[in-house]
């Protein structure tokens, strides 16, 4: 049985006139390129403990299978705004599991991008620890009933945003949570 015990998260953006070659370099930015990278779904593994990135890669070998949560988003329109985000929420029971979120957006900056994957993240969490809330409140009034339940230990994102090239080239933006055994 494999169940993740370490997470680090990163983020990269990367520019080329071809697709694919940006997204390379958002994954090369991101310090991830050289992996195998399996995507799965958005569980936050019970007492899992996150750690740098700088502590995550010593852990991996180029060429390596790793578990990634990753949000990407591209664009080869000029000056079009386009964001990646990976939110986090976290049990106050470490022996439950808490959830990832992946969001990608056009037109959003960083701020509002990360505000929207950390709440999806404690949402989803939230709902399935039994939490009452309207699902329309704010993200603060959401929070206070959170804070109120006290089950929701701590939540977090990674954003990345960029422009879009003058010139259309390609630019890619990568967020990622990487799990570790």
């Amino acid at each position: 049985m494999y169940v993740p015990t370490k997470l680090f998260f990163t983020k990269g953006v990367g520019t080329h006139r071809e697709k694919l070659t940006s997204f390379e370099l958002a994954l090369r930015d991101a310090r991830i390129a050289c992996y195998n990278l399996v995507r799965v779904s958005s569980i936050f593994p019970p007492r899992c403990k996150e750690i740098s990135i700088e502590q995550g890669l010593k852990l991996l070998e180029p060429g390596q299978i790793v578990h990634v949560v990753m949000s990407e988003c591209a664009t080869a329109e000029p000056n079009r705004l386009v964001a990646a985000s990976v939110g986090v929420a976290i049990p106050r029971d470490r022996d439950t599991f808490g959830y990832l979120s992946e969001h990608h957006a056009y037109g959003q900056t960083a701020k509002t991008a990360a505000d929207y994957a950390e709440d999806l993240a404690a949402e989803m969490l939230a709902t399935v620890l039994g939490v009452e809330f309207n699902p329309n409140s704010s993200w603060d009034e959401k929070r206070e009933i959170w804070k109120v339940a006290d089950v929701i230990f701590k939540t977090k994102e990674v954003t990345q945003t960029a422009i879009g090239h003058k010139d259309g080239h390609w630019s890619t933006v990568v967020a990622a949570a990487i799990l570790l055994a």
